[in-house]
């Protein structure tokens, strides 16, 4: 990721528009920012959220409440707790996530 032509730029995420997106179980809401190819999102997902499908993007995730679970397509399992963060290369090992009791989350990708 190369950060480039960006100036200084606040967000009050509160202000942004929430957007729902699609999961097997559960909801998943983002409010989301471009500058240019780079993606910045604060997104929360409902308890009892699975994700519907496997991802290969790159990201860097922030958990900043809730736990999250995600799984790589080998079969390994992580959990994110408030604080803790996983970062991971486009197409470098296929993940999908879930939330028992709901999580919050700071993604750049």
């Amino acid at each position: 990721m190369k950060l480039a032509n960006i100036p200084f730029i606040t967000t009050d995420w509160s202000t942004l528009p929430r957007t729902e997106h699609s999961a097997e179980a559960g909801q998943a809401f983002w409010r989301t920012q471009h500058f240019g190819d780079v993606r910045v999102r604060m997104v929360e997902y409902t308890a009892g959220y699975v994700s519907d499908h496997w991802c290969s993007k790159g990201h860097v995730l922030l958990c900043l409440e809730g736990e999250l679970e995600t799984e790589l397509q080998d079969g390994r399992r992580f959990t994110l707790k408030p604080g803790m963060s996983y970062q991971v290369a486009d197409d470098a090992e296929a993940h999908r996530s879930r939330s028992v009791g709901g999580a919050r989350l700071f993604i750049v990708d």
